[in-house]
């Protein structure tokens, strides 16, 4: 005999409806489906997620590379604006955005 679901189409629809999701019956079956499947999911790792198991956030330790920071050859002001399509005051001069003065 097979399990009964835990989640229902009539649970979807009502769900869809409080989202404003409009969804046909065919949708509604699937995303029933779905839900039952992932919560039957859940249910399987809760069952071996004991306190003697540590919660992890990634299934391999992660570390950071770092490189020393190492101050390098950098352009000058003028070199950097050299290229600029305008400059002002020693400063990039770009189009403004907002609509401020």
């Amino acid at each position: 005999m097979p399990e009964k679901s835990a989640i229902t189409t009539e649970d979807v629809a009502h769900l869809a409806n409080l989202a404003r999701i409009a969804m046909s019956d065919e949708e509604l079956a699937v995303m029933a489906t779905d839900l039952d499947t992932i919560l039957a999911n859940v249910a399987r790792v809760s069952e071996v997620a004991t306190d003697d198991v540590p919660a992890t956030s990634h299934p391999i330790p992660l570390t950071n590379v770092m490189r020393e920071d190492v101050v390098g050859r950098t352009l000058t002001q003028e070199q950097a604006l050299a290229g600029a399509p305008a400059s002002d005051e020693a400063k990039f001069l770009v189009p403004q955005i907002l609509g401020e003065e």
